[in-house]
């Protein structure tokens, strides 16, 4: 990538409220040819001929409108994959290649998108949907079980909100409350008005040290704390980056410091309602059948569509949760060695760690204090830009 692509708007340049992401009409700005649009409209003049499809497009691409047909097509496909299990076979490996191509064939020129998580939503709607339609009225399912479900769901909708407060992006003034701190710290040992020269030439090796932990971006040109990074995609520096999540947070966002447990807490609850849903549905179906087993074989279930349909049902939250297991599992390893996903690509990138438990994380041996106290770090650290002294302007 070009460093041209990285570099920031020059302060004497305007900044659009499509590029500012805190504007309240972010969304529907597309700079040159919307405004211009607009302000022919509100003149009562008539739209340039080759103004209409640029607005039309802008339009689309701020709206999300090329969601709709994969949010019509998924039902479909589904059903489609019911009528027979070969089908059933052929569409569901395919899937996930199908969705990763419309994806980049109409929003791979747009780096912040809903895509992915409209997808889960939807995904997540449509099946408690037929869980409720279909397996509900069969009489398998208790109401203390609906319940149960129903809370899961409702406890990860919430949890994935709290997750969208922000990661904790790094700001110019948390550098200066840094300073502040380390000063009113200095002034606190003072004892009977006078400093010892030992401790005042200790305090200033501590304050030298932990001033060089600081470094400056690059791209943002302000002083970062120690393992905060710069996402390109975001185009900010965030706090203890991890790694820039696709499914969470406002119009795709960063996983930091201050939204990492909520994002680990969303996929824990996430992960046991959906092994819990599909193990209600698997014994609903397949009465006779071992809970393991009945996943991959299960007799006449193909005889009336309804039950073929949340079969594949079953085939589909799988392959979902497969791949969100995964995922959590690689977090729980990384928490407990102590090192985000951004720490684990560059020591592979520099030849730096080492490779633990098949490859699954990789260890720097740079933060790592034991596996009780880095999980006694991660369940205590705090979002460092949010304190006492700072306002509600500073907050992102």
């Amino acid at each position: 990538m070009k460093w041209e692509k990285l570099k920031p708007p020059e302060p004497d340049e305007p900044m659009c409220c499509c590029e500012c992401d805190n504007h309240q009409y972010g969304c529907c700005c597309d700079c040159e040819d919307l405004d211009e649009a607009f302000n022919r409209w509100l003149k009562n003049k008539p739209t340039k001929s080759g103004c209409q499809p640029a607005v039309l497009r802008a339009i689309i691409d701020n709206l999300e409108v090329s969601m709709i047909p994969a949010l019509l097509l998924l039902p479909v496909l589904l059903r489609v994959a019911a009528l027979h299990y070969l089908l059933g076979l052929i569409i569901l490996t395919a899937l996930p290649g199908l969705v990763l191509w419309y994806y980049y064939a109409t929003h791979r020129k747009k780096k912040r998108t809903l895509f992915f998580l409209t997808l889960a939503l939807y995904s997540l709607a449509h099946m408690y949907y037929l869980f409720i339609t279909e397996i509900l009225p069969r009489g398998d399912v208790s109401q203390l079980q609906l319940c149960a479900v129903t809370a899961g769901m409702i406890f990860t909708i919430v949890s994935l909100i709290h997750t969208k407060r922000g990661p904790g992006f790094v700001t110019a003034s948390l550098y200066e409350a840094h300073s502040h701190s380390k000063e009113g710290k200095e002034e606190s040992t003072q004892v009977n008005g006078s400093i010892q020269s030992e401790a005042s030439s200790g305090l200033q090796i501590t304050k030298e040290t932990q001033t060089t932990n600081w470094s400056r971006c690059p791209v943002c040109k302000i002083m970062r704390p120690p393992r905060a990074g710069h996402c390109r995609t975001c185009g900010s520096c965030v706090q203890r980056l991890d790694h820039h999540c696709i499914w969470c947070c406002r119009i795709n966002s960063c996983v930091g410091q201050a939204n990492h447990r909520s994002f680990l807490l969303t996929l824990c609850v996430f992960v046991l309602t959906s092994l819990y849903g599909i193990s209600l549905v698997l014994c609903s179906l397949c009465p006779q059948q071992y809970l393991m087993t009945a996943l991959f074989y299960c007799p006449g279930v193909y005889g009336q569509f309804s039950t073929a349909l949340c079969f594949t049902c079953a085939w589909y939250s799988s392959i979902v949760t497969g791949g969100l297991l995964y995922l959590l599992v690689v977090q729980v390893l990384n928490i407990s060695f102590n090192v985000t996903e951004r720490e684990a690509q560059l020591a592979l990138r520099y030849k730096a760690g080492q490779s633990r438990l098949w490859g699954l994380v990789i260890n720097t041996g740079e933060h790592s204090r034991g596996f009780y106290q880095n999980w006694v770090e991660f369940l205590t650290m705090a979002d460092a830009s949010v304190s006492p002294r700072s306002s509600l302007t500073d907050l992102v």
